[in-house]
């Protein structure tokens, strides 16, 4: 029987060249690997072998008799992706990785210890020489991965295991809790590697430009996926959750990770990581409705195929949908988006998630919190971009106390760096940053918020590709010392710390009957990471941090 991919799908790719028949597509050399949704398994030329599934990093693919009944959609969704494509090569091609011409040794710091950085320090590792210190400001690594991804998204973060196999590497370092920009300057890291390579992603969220948006009540849905995630930011951040009634405005994955959340019963969340602080609140919880505001309609949703897929498959949670389905989309994907819409089933008594098209905000209504927002009804007009939301005199307010935005998300300037304000990136050519030799950038400040988990895989083969080339040009100088210079290395967590840190979260999960317990505070972090692994007759290794003279 073949196999098939589903939605846990983070399109790392690793799987594509795994397979020996080429049966796993989009490549990442193929025009619409960029922008397909996940990659997807033909049945046809798939033979069963199973290659793919020891490949995968998240457990996403499954041979389709082992399938869940909420994941049996996603044999469909595979068939249908192949059902029009070209018959491919018999192997998919292999981009050659840019050796070294030499053995002499490299340092390089890379700034960003989520995806991007690590795929981009496992690039780096595959060449021989290489010493590689991955710096992040907070104590803990794997950005989004950790702060990002939904609790009752588990699979997804099982992509952990990759990164801790990049971890144990030779010549892998960490120095977490490091501010690049006010613990340690750009100028400083130039002068002490070969290379610095920045991954810091996107941080600042995009805003409305609305009357009362910044009324209390009205906030970011990052900010709130941070606060029920356990990040030491936001960990004391409070949400007002005694309302019936929350809207947010916008409709990607994060808006239906947030939504979902709401409406979980938090009985079911209790055995995930989920912070403390949020479980306690969402018990609390008043919510019964959750309102997705659109502004254009169901044929132009951001949300991904995967995951109002998952969505539509929980009996627990009543989806109303309030858009034209009868509307013509302009690809597959999308009239397959819509197809899953109009497969939402009624379900009596459930809290409740609303769909709702062609709806702009144009206000936040309260005078000194929130209490509710107003819409304007939308018309769709085709434009050389594809179709835009325009406002109509049809005015609507819809009563809230919480208000979470999810628009989308800006990069943010970086010390001693040039930056595109326009496009929100370093700017760049292939992940080389303008003349500026020995530095470059990979992930969202290189290309923008656009891709999933694995895309910064491909993203960071080729900045990595693009800084051997230099090496191979002579085009980097070389520092003055190598690896960060001792006090300030001191002053971090290491891989170690780092290690003593998860165990310690495990322990108390164990005990708690969960996944883990996550640490919040930013001291404890730093006082846990100081403690020697209590196992009999093992030392704590060497600090595995490059230090400099």
């Amino acid at each position: 029987m073949p196999h098939v991919v589903t939605q846990p799908c983070c399109a790392d790719a690793s799987c594509v060249f795994a397979c020996p028949v080429n049966a796993i597509h989009p490549t990442p050399d193929e025009p619409d690997f960029a922008s397909a949704d996940m990659v997807y398994i033909d049945p046809v030329s798939c033979v069963d072998c199973g290659a793919c599934v020891g490949a995968c990093p998240v457990g996403a693919i499954k041979a389709d008799h082992k399938l869940t009944v909420d994941e049996l959609p996603f044999i469909e969704l595979n068939r249908l992706f192949h059902e029009n494509r070209p018959t491919p090569p018999v192997q998919a091609p292999v981009t050659p990785v840019v050796g070294r011409a030499d053995d002499l040794p490299l340092s390089v710091a890379v700034v960003g210890a989520g995806p991007a950085g690590l795929y981009a320090a496992d690039e780096l590792l595959k060449r021989p020489g290489v010493e590689v210190t991955v710096i992040d400001r907070l104590p803990t690594p794997y950005g989004l991965v950790r702060a990002g991804v939904a609790p009752d998204h588990p699979e997804t973060r099982t992509i952990d295991r990759l990164f801790g196999m990049i971890e144990e590497q030779d010549g892998f370092g960490y120095a977490l809790g490091l501010d690049v920009g006010i613990d340690v300057s750009h100028e400083e890291l130039a002068q002490h590697f070969d290379a610095v390579v920045y991954a810091t992603g996107a941080s600042r969220d995009r805003t409305m430009d609305i009357p009362g948006e910044s009324l209390p009540g009205s906030v970011t849905a990052t900010d709130f996926v941070a606060w029920y995630n356990g990040h030491p930011d936001h960990a004391d951040d409070l949400f007002d959750l005694s309302h019936e009634r929350v809207v947010i405005v916008g409709n990607g994955n994060v808006a239906l990770d947030v939504a979902r959340i709401l409406a979980t019963d938090p009985e079911l969340l209790a055995g995930t990581d989920i912070a403390d602080h949020a479980l306690e609140a969402l018990r609390r919880s008043s919510v019964r409705e959750v309102v997705i505001l659109a502004r254009r309609g169901p044929a132009q949703s951001a949300f991904t195929l995967p995951e109002i897929t998952g969505l539509l498959s929980r009996n627990d949670i009543d989806v109303v949908v309030e858009g034209d389905l009868d509307a013509v989309a302009s690809s597959l994907m999308d009239q397959q988006k819509i197809e899953a819409l109009r497969s939402a089933a009624p379900r009596s008594g459930a809290r409740r998630i609303v769909l709702r098209y062609q709806a702009m905000p144009v206000q936040i209504l309260g005078d000194e919190v929130t209490t509710g927002i107003r819409i304007a009804q939308t018309r769709l007009e085709a434009d050389g971009d594809g179709v835009r939301a325009v406002a109509t005199d049809q005015i609507e307010d819809i009563a809230t106390g919480l208000v979470l935005r999810s628009v989308g998300y800006r990069g943010v300037p970086l010390a001693g760096l040039p930056f595109d304000d326009a496009r929100a990136v370093v700017p760049n050519d292939q992940g080389r940053v303008a003349d500026m030799p020995g530095v470059y950038v990979v992930g969202w400040i290189k290309r923008g918020p656009n891709g999933f988990i694995g895309t910064n895989k491909t993203c960071a083969a080729e900045t990595i590709d693009r800084l051997f080339e230099d090496v191979h040009h002579g085009l980097l100088s070389a520092p003055s010392k190598r690896g960060l210079p001792q006090a300030v290395a001191e002053r971090t967590i290491d891989l170690d710390g780092w290690r003593q840190i998860e165990r310690w979260e495990r322990r108390l999960g164990l005990a708690d009957g969960r996944i883990r317990v996550r640490l919040t505070d930013r001291d404890q972090m730093r006082r846990v990471a100081a403690v020697s692994p209590d196992v009999p007759g093992r030392e704590r290794r060497r600090r595995r941090v490059i230090l400099g003279a």
